[in-house]
């Protein structure tokens, strides 16, 4: 899969600020890639179907990127045309009074999906990994102090290891996760940022505050570095995709996505025996039911026919 060589793999530090933002180091062609996509696309549908008969694992896709990545179009164009049944698409903003009432991982298992379902978090529980350290607004929360006493880095490492946990406890009981962060250039951000207020149609997706983001975009970068290196583990890795050519990029997913779903090696479900027993019988009261029909329209053909012999005399 072209995509492993974007997998941060567990223990192996690596810097994503130094990895691609273009398919320029992979010499791709555009036709053959956009050719090859809406073949991943059709296998895709194919896989996911099965995967919704089997309902034996759930699939969770985690979407992380810095502002105008490209999270929305990915999820739009990727999973379109499979079956919207077995697809829930979940957008993680600001958390609510209620949400921080409790745990930050409380939101998030509400939206575990079922088994045979594919969940895609728009943003996740990664935001309190992330933003909550960038913006270091962790010493807000309404919290025991004994939690707080904590220095920074001891604060956040604690919630690598309580994220792991929680990652390791969901595929333990037989689901999948699989991370994708949407590595975009600060020049593609600025251009997409200013095209949202450019365009009209767009001009609902610009906040003058993502201006503040975009001036932090190294320390965002930076912290999710951090943050990912401490969180790509074996069973709920990290792909850190170059952003900057949507056509490339939603390209690399389906290859992520056609090899979680393999993974899961979805098959339809075999009737019971007695079930079985019972096939012969049915086919037999079925297809004698067809060629009654078949005969029944057989029939009218000859009257209709008369009719319009009839019509053609008169005039």
């Amino acid at each position: 899969m072209k995509a492993d060589k974007y997998l941060i793999r567990e223990g192996k530090k690596t810097d994503i600020r130094k990895l691609p933002t273009d398919s320029k180091e992979d010499n791709a062609d555009k036709d053959e890639i956009i050719e090859k996509y809406e073949e991943n696309k059709r296998e895709i549908a194919f896989l996911q179907d099965k995967f919704y008969a089997d309902a034996k694992e759930g699939l969770i896709v985690v979407i992380q990127a810095l502002d105008a990545s490209g999270k929305d179009s990915i999820i739009k164009y990727v999973f379109s045309g499979i079956n919207p049944q077995g697809v829930k698409v979940h957008y993680y903003k600001a958390p609510t009074a209620d949400e921080l009432a409790h745990d930050y991982l409380w939101r998030i298992h509400q939206n575990v999906p079922r088994r045979g379902e594919i969940a895609v978090f728009n943003r996740s529980h990664y935001e309190d990994l992330v933003t909550v350290q960038a913006e270091d607004i962790w010493k807000g929360y309404h919290i025991s102090d004994r939690v707080l006493d904590d220095t920074k880095k001891k604060f956040f490492e604690k919630r690598y290891r309580q994220v792991n946990d929680f990652e390791q406890y969901l595929y333990e009981n037989s689901y999948r996760m699989v991370k994708i962060f949407l590595h975009v250039s600060k020049e593609e951000q600025t251009g997409q940022l200013l095209e949202r207020i450019e365009l009209p149609e767009k001009n609902w997706k610009f906040r003058a505050d993502d201006l503040k983001v975009r001036d932090k975009y190294d320390a965002y970068l930076k912290c999710f570095n951090d943050v990912i290196n401490n969180t790509s583990t074996k069973n709920s890795p990290w792909y850190v995709l170059p952003g900057d050519q949507r056509w490339y990029t939603r390209y690399l997913f389906t290859e992520i996505l056609i090899d979680a779903l393999r993974a899961c090696k979805p098959q339809y479900p075999a009737l019971s025996p007695e079930e079985a027993e019972k096939l012969p019988e049915c086919r037999r009261i079925l297809s004698e039911a067809m060629e009654e029909y078949e005969s029944g329209k057989k029939e009218k053909k000859p009257e209709s026919a008369k009719k319009k012999s009839k019509k053609k005399s008169k005039k």
